[in-house]
């Protein structure tokens, strides 16, 4: 989305999400006018159908190591320090995957990078169902998290291109949904093949239940990825870096597919460049002959982005945004990431000490102390809590794009963090598997909704020279933080149990006062607040 002035538009973002929709067409350009042309129909469906299953798919692939841990603990011996290495391994590659994918999908189109980041991290999920060391999983769950983090960088940006100005921002904000069903439908496939009982032995070779679910899990993303390759370019990005003719049959094929009539028909017949902001890298590149552009060229001009946003009048920004990213990122992901262990334990405790209550810590306590074989069988009722923790994002997923108007985004990340750090402070006090469902509830619905609002704000405060490059700042820090907060909570869950408690809820605070100095405002009715 392009654009300029009084015209410009915003557009939310969706956790996961590393680059932002760069540019904000005004609805009066070349561009939008032969867009509005193409109709809405079938294609559009067609888009959001393939980019809601990419981002259901990513949502599975990212926490899919949540239910690993608890089935794969005895095949690879894990420890719990194991299993923090494990949830941090796809962050990490994700951390590193951003930047690479950004920079792809800028030099070569969004279409490349959705295809061979959905297909080869298909592949990867494949190769670690059959990985039979746990050091060969750790590095093909890495390579998944880099391949899949490309196609969560693209959803947004590839989407928004082929929609009509008029709903677009519309379009965007409802796909948290699809993340949110993701996250719903991943312990459910679980629960279905898991408790499975086979195996397949061999003197080198080993499978069981828990292979097949990566298998599954694997597989959306791997056949969306081929589907992908019978869609065009975007359009927009053809436009913007002065391949007209190719950006108009682009629209021709859209407007082929939406009314069913031959693409000669298609009224518009030249594209002209004006009034059109660039997307992703300056005015220089994008003019710059296709067969002279290279990755240099475009790592340079992001380096020179990079060097602006921490000079002023963008520093203040910048810090806020990656420091904000990186305290509500660690505790989302971590707690969500080990949300399906924490119920299995409770669910230990209850079977060993029936009608008793405890705390997380002391229930960590009993859990690592158990003697016998090693056992990885997963209770119904985790699967069934960790649906229900899916469910319960769901309101507020429909809160933020109903209310957002009258409340403002700086309300709800103020709230929603500062809720949520009363939450994690409240884990340290749950006495019963009941009210550690419901405290997971409320905050994991009430942290994925700080992690949107944060990137809705980055649109707001960002303009559209610099906006790329700070919402990737911004995500990859809250990778970073997601990867520390898992690699600290596995070293410290089983010995120190009450610090990552306390580390998590006192970061969650200061994130809390950082959001109350961000520059937006926040709205309550007709009053405004600065």
């Amino acid at each position: 989305m392009t654009g300029s002035g009084k015209g410009e538009k915003h557009s939310s973002i969706i956790p996961g999400q590393i680059s932002a929709i760069r540019a904000d067409p005004i609805a009066d350009s070349p561009y939008e006018e032969a867009l509005s042309k193409t109709g809405y129909g079938k294609f559009h469906y067609y888009v959001l159908i393939l980019f809601g299953g990419t981002y259901i798919a990513s949502s599975m692939e990212v926490t899919l190591v949540s239910f690993i841990i608890p089935a794969a603990k005895c095949d690879f011996s894990m420890s719990s320090r194991d299993a923090g290495i494990l949830t941090a391994a796809p962050l990490f590659g994700m951390t590193l995957g951003s930047f690479f994918w950004g920079f792809m999908a800028d030099l070569n189109g969004r279409r490349n990078v959705l295809v061979y980041s959905l297909i080869f991290g298909g592949l990867c999920g494949y190769a670690s169902s059959i990985a039979q060391y746990f050091p060969v999983f750790l590095l093909l769950r890495f390579f998944n998290g880099f391949c899949m983090v490309g196609a969560l960088s693209l959803c947004l940006p590839y989407l928004g291109e082929f929609q009509p100005i008029r709903i677009r921002e519309k379009v965007l904000c409802w796909m948290e949904m699809a993340w949110t069903s993701g996250i719903i439908l991943l312990p459910a496939i679980a629960w279905l093949i898991i408790p499975m009982k086979f195996e397949i032995k061999s003197e080198y070779f080993l499978f069981h239940s828990w292979n097949l679910f990566v298998i599954a899990s694997a597989t959306p993303a791997f056949l969306l990825g081929l589907w992908a390759l019978r869609f065009p370019e975007s359009p927009k990005f053809l436009f913007d870096i002065g391949e007209q003719e190719k950006a108009l049959e682009a629209m021709k094929y859209i407007y082929h597919i939406n009314t069913g009539k031959a693409k000669e028909t298609f009224p518009v017949e030249s594209l002209e460049e004006k009034g059109i902001s660039i997307i992703g890298f300056n005015m220089e590149y994008s003019k710059t002959k296709k067969h002279t552009r290279s990755l240099s060229v475009l790592v340079r001009n992001m380096v020179v982005i990079a060097k602006t946003l921490f000079k002023p009048p963008y520093r203040k920004k910048t810090l806020l945004s990656c420091s904000i990213s990186f305290g509500v990122t660690s505790c989302y992901y971590t707690l969500m990431l080990w949300f399906p262990e924490l119920f299995t334990r409770f669910e230990y405790y209850s079977v060993l000490h029936p009608g008793q209550s405890a705390s997380v810590c002391e229930v960590s306590s009993v859990f690592i102390e158990r003697e016998g074989p090693c056992e990885a069988n997963i209770e119904n009722q985790v699967y069934l809590n960790t649906i229900i923790v899916g469910v319960a994002c769901i309101p507020t997923s429909l809160w933020l794009p109903t209310c957002v108007n009258k409340l403002g985004t700086k309300f709800f990340i103020v709230f929603c963090v500062f809720c949520a750090s009363c939450l994690s402070l409240g884990m340290n006090f749950v006495t019963t598997s009941t009210q550690n469902l419901v405290l997971s509830c409320l905050f994991e619905s009430l942290t994925s909704l700080g992690v949107v609002t944060l990137y809705c704000i980055l649109v707001e405060i960002f303009p559209t020279n610099v906006r790329v490059m700070a919402t990737s700042l911004t995500i990859a820090s809250g990778r970073v933080g997601a990867l520390l907060g898992n690699l600290v909570f596995g070293y410290l869950i089983d010995f120190e149990c009450i610090v990552p408690i306390l580390l998590c809820s006192g970061v969650l605070f200061a994130t809390g006062i950082a959001c109350i100095f961000l520059p937006v405002k926040m709205k309550i009715k007709t009053i405004e607040f600065v």
